[in-house]
């Protein structure tokens, strides 16, 4: 067991999450250990109690309470990127310039690691550098299964203007979704709020969100407003539709908890959906058969934003993922069908 140790921010360390700095210098600390030394005091910054979220900046300093042994900090790790993990990421990038670039995130990686995850976005950064020295920085983050526009950010200046610009909600994301049955209005918003309902694991695996109504939110402890709008673009017989979602809060699972709970299930999510469930055409069960993909089938289609550095209007796109892309060609639904922005259309 190691004693009392007071580590300095490093210059290239800045404005990231207090966690995420921890768990690079302490692999070997779990997520959850961080989150119950910081709720007890004794995780530090400045000498004041913080959060596992708190950001830190460069040069501040950081308490570290005894821990064991096999938990020496880390100063300098080669990162371990294979070739053919490199050109993965690399052939992912969509829009580079010299303070942002942007991601087609394959669906299945995960954004940041966590427990049984070694690789992930941003591990694989390290392959991004291209003509900077710098690795580039996330500023927000898709679930795992989840694909398409992803931001990262290519300087410290960068990442902290677009972390602005995503917790004031100065972007404007849509996402396409294949979804149980038809939504019914075509058009609306999907306002409960969301709670963590624990996992059955010994570690809490495979918690979920549930959905509360809007008028209880204030009387359930840690549950969060949380509002989607929702647009049918097109249907089959009743039995699935393409849905754009533009997600109005940025809660986990948003999506997927509020598309459940309207009835109609986002297709291959065995999470919320029920992945025993056959859909039969009444608005539920998150898989249809056939030749039809059993993976999630939600996509980041665009992200709207004003530049940091230039403010010039940026509206980045990512093509479907290749299970996706069957889908849509199995059900006769082509992209160039619908505008970037159905919502306007819908009005």
């Amino acid at each position: 067991m190691s004693g009392v140790q007071t580590l300095t921010v490093g210059s290239d360390e800045g404005d990231q999450r207090l966690d995420r700095w921890f768990r690079r210098h302490f692999p070997h600390i779990p997520h959850g250990r961080i989150e119950k030394m910081c709720r007890k005091g004794e995780i530090r910054v400045d000498g004041g109690r913080v959060k596992s979220s708190t950001r830190v900046e460069v040069g501040q300093q950081v308490r570290v309470p005894p821990l064991p042994d096999n938990a020496a900090p880390v100063t300098h790790r080669a990162p371990l990127i294979s070739e053919a993990d490199a050109q993965m990421i690399r052939r992912a990038v969509i829009y580079r310039d010299d303070h942002i670039l942007a991601l087609n995130k394959p669906a299945g990686l995960p954004t940041q690691g966590g427990t049984g995850q070694s690789r992930h976005v941003d591990g694989l950064a390290e392959a991004l550098t291209f003509d900077l020295e710098e690795k580039p920085r996330l500023v927000h983050r898709l679930d795992k299964d989840t694909s398409g526009v992803l931001l990262l950010a290519r300087n410290r200046l960068g990442a902290k203007a677009l972390t602005d610009a995503f917790r004031a909600r100065e972007t404007r994301k849509i996402y396409w979704a294949a979804v149980a049955g038809t939504p019914q209005p075509r058009m609306g918003t999907i306002k409960y709020g969301l709670v963590k309902a624990p996992g059955h694991g010994r570690g809490g695996e495979n918690e979920k969100m549930r959905a509360v109504h809007p008028d209880e939110v204030r009387d359930i402890d840690g549950a969060k407003r949380a509002e989607t709008d929702y647009a049918v673009l097109s249907n089959l017989g009743g039995r699935v539709s393409w849905c754009a979602l533009v997600p109005v809060t940025g809660r986990t699972h948003q999506l997927r908890a509020h598309m459940a709970e309207l009835g109609h299930p986002i297709i291959g999510d065995g999470k919320y959906g029920g992945s025993g469930q056959e859909n039969l055409g009444d608005g539920w069960g998150a898989q249809l058969g056939g030749e039809i993909s059993r993976k999630l089938h939600l996509h980041a289609r665009s992200l709207s934003l004003t530049h940091p550095m230039t403010g010039a209007q940026l509206h980045l796109m990512a093509p479907l993922p290749d299970h996706m892309a069957r889908t849509w060609e199995t059900l006769g639904w082509a992209p160039a069908d619908v505008s970037d922005d159905p919502f306007e259309d819908l009005q």
